[in-house]
């Protein structure tokens, strides 16, 4: 760190990934939202980070939508014609480098895409130029081969969206395939994205050398409405040519503090999954690839739901909520929305900023507490931009019809169907009056409160009392330091940070059930939340009963029981 100078503290110093998007309101595409992209993201070089060598970046990337003319021209230079857009897709393949094991790879993913009743048209090897970038020894090592899979929709799928579909499955099958399949370096394959509608250019490179990296990005005929771009700031994963972002339908600045209870929820309920869209279910299972970083498995949620019929906004409601249990002045309907949906799918919460899109919207999600900076500016030429912060692209003042920030759990979406931003009330109350969800929480929720009183049973005393204790592993500590000012002065009891007691499984003493367990979070940038003095941004609300089918828009013929809270007493 140097010293401190001018108007330089590295006291405050601070870093953290960098995350944004621009699209044209109406839609029209250009090669200069995809120039104005990449300017945004080398603008936001330092929130990226790099390892020890300063040209070995820990990722940065784009999303943009298909390129249709270079696409259309680059296959025809290979003998491949292109049939309309929407009915082929572009898969971009991280690939081996030895070309016996890729050409294995390669073989298994045709025979998959067959079998799913589509058609390979052809590979397409992406240049890449990594001396023009002057990357790093650390990614240079590893470096994948880029390949451009090049499919063609069957004629007996019923629209884009199911063609989406089927390129999702043929995805899926691929990467559990390739696992058992005994093919050298499986690890190197990876789809970056697969899709009718965007494609990803990513790497392990810093966001200076992204654009030299992908001659592509440089060419004219690649022409976007949309760019997606991220520079990645490693903060509890290693970085890789894979982790970088975006994902296939986001990209996120922060922390997943809840990960390990999703992914076990996740996978819970893969047993009971059952949709029309997928007559094999099997064949995607499982959803989670617990390999990836925080951002990649909420890409995988976030992906699951939307191919399974639910609209992205609302999709990225149910994944990230806002605050709504101790809002008083949200509307009924929305509350409704938020605790229907908690019935089946439990926040992916923590400190989080989210641009989304599924190539048709686009747009921004900031988690219910606000604690990741996130700004936009809309111009009077159409352009939407949104980052982690202004001044991504010097844009004159005389341009910008608005500016804002985006507030705690609220959506900022962008339509190119309806050619506008969605306000965040009109978007989400239009999605709560889809369906009666006031009256299913009415039929099947029960909070306790409302079952018949049970008779209190017997205080405990004496004996009975010391043996109930002994039981459940009190000590006279607990009495002391924690019970105690609890029930006098009703107060926590405060203590140093630090904790000297053996864990629970190595006592040779009787130990209370919740002392083999620990709460995991996110240990990087911020404190567990506290129930009781931050309730309005909290919940621990809690069901218990069967839960129903997470791809089922309605709820299933099963009754759950409300708590206010996990803990119980006697009554």
């Amino acid at each position: 760190m140097p010293l401190a100078q001018g108007l330089y503290d590295g006291g405050h110093e601070h870093d953290s990934c960098g995350v944004g998007f621009i699209v044209h309101l109406k839609g029209q595409r250009s090669h200069q939202i995809v120039r104005d992209g990449l300017q945004a993201l080398e603008n936001l070089n330092h929130r990226g980070a790099c390892g020890c060598e300063v040209n070995t970046g820990d990722g940065a990337g784009l999303l943009i939508q298909l390129p249709d003319a270079f696409l259309r021209d680059e296959c025809a230079r290979l003998g491949i014609t292109l049939p309309q857009p929407g009915h082929y897709g572009v898969g971009m393949l991280f690939a081996q480098r030895d070309p016996g094991p890729r050409a294995q790879a390669m073989a298994l993913f045709a025979r998959i895409v067959a079998e799913e009743g589509q058609q390979l048209l052809g590979w397409r090897l992406v240049p890449t130029d990594i001396d023009a970038a002057d990357v790093g020894a650390s990614a240079r090592a590893v470096e994948p081969v880029m390949q451009h899979a090049i499919i063609g929709r069957a004629g007996g799928l019923a629209d884009q969206d199911a063609f989406e579909r089927a390129l999702y499955v043929i995805r899926k099958r691929f990467e559990h395939a390739i696992e058992r399949a005994g093919i050298a370096d499986a690890g190197f394959c990876y789809f970056a994205s697969l899709s009718s509608r965007t494609l990803v250019y990513k790497g392990m490179l810093t966001a200076t050398q992204l654009d030299a990296y992908f001659p592509d990005l440089a060419d004219p005929r690649v022409e976007s409405a949309l760019a997606m771009f991220h520079s990645r700031f490693s903060t509890n994963t290693f970085p890789s040519w894979r982790l970088a972002h975006p994902y296939r339908m986001l990209s996120h600045n922060g922390e997943i503090n809840t990960l390990r209870g999703n992914i076990n929820w996740m996978s819970a309920r893969e047993a009971l999954f059952a949709s029309p869209h997928f007559p094999d279910i099997a064949k995607i299972l499982p959803i989670i690839d617990e390999r990836g970083s925080d951002t990649a498995i909420l890409d995988s949620a976030l992906e699951l739901l939307t191919m399974a019929g639910r609209p992205l906004p609302h999709a990225v409601m149910m994944l990230i909520p806002e605050a709504w249990s101790g809002h008083e002045s949200m509307p009924a309907e929305k509350k409704a929305f938020y605790e229907y949906h908690s019935t089946v799918m439990e926040p992916w919460d923590g400190p989080a900023s989210v641009a989304f899109t599924d190539g048709q919207n686009i747009g921004a999600v900031l988690d219910r507490n606000g604690l990741r900076p996130s700004r936009f500016i809309v111009t009077k030429d159409d352009i939407v931009l949104m980052a982690s912060e202004v001044g991504v692209l010097p844009i004159p003042e005389e341009r910008i019809l608005r500016k804002g920030r985006l507030q705690p759990g609220k959506m900022f979406l962008v339509s190119l169907a309806e050619g506008r931003i969605i306000d965040d009330a009109e978007l989400k109350l239009g999605l709560a009056a889809q369906a009666p969800y006031a009256d299913w929480l009415r039929e099947h929720v029960h909070p306790l409160a409302e079952l018949p009183p049970a008779t209190p049973a017997a205080p405990f005393a004496g004996d009975a009392l010391l043996k109930q204790q002994m039981a459940f592993g009190h000590t006279i500590e607990d009495l002391k330091y924690i019970l105690g000012p609890m029930v006098v002065n009703s107060e926590e009891s405060v203590g140093s940070m630090g904790t000297d007691t053996p864990v629970a499984v190595l006592s040779s003493h009787a130990q209370p059930l919740y002392n083999y367990f620990q709460q995991l979070f996110a240990q990087v940038t911020n404190p567990p939340l506290d129930a009781i003095r931050e309730e309005l941004v909290t919940s621990v609300d809690t069901m218990i009963g069967p839960e129903g089918n997470l791809l089922d828009q309605a709820l299933a013929d099963i009754h759950l029981v409300k708590l206010a809270s996990p803990i119980l007493d006697n009554e």
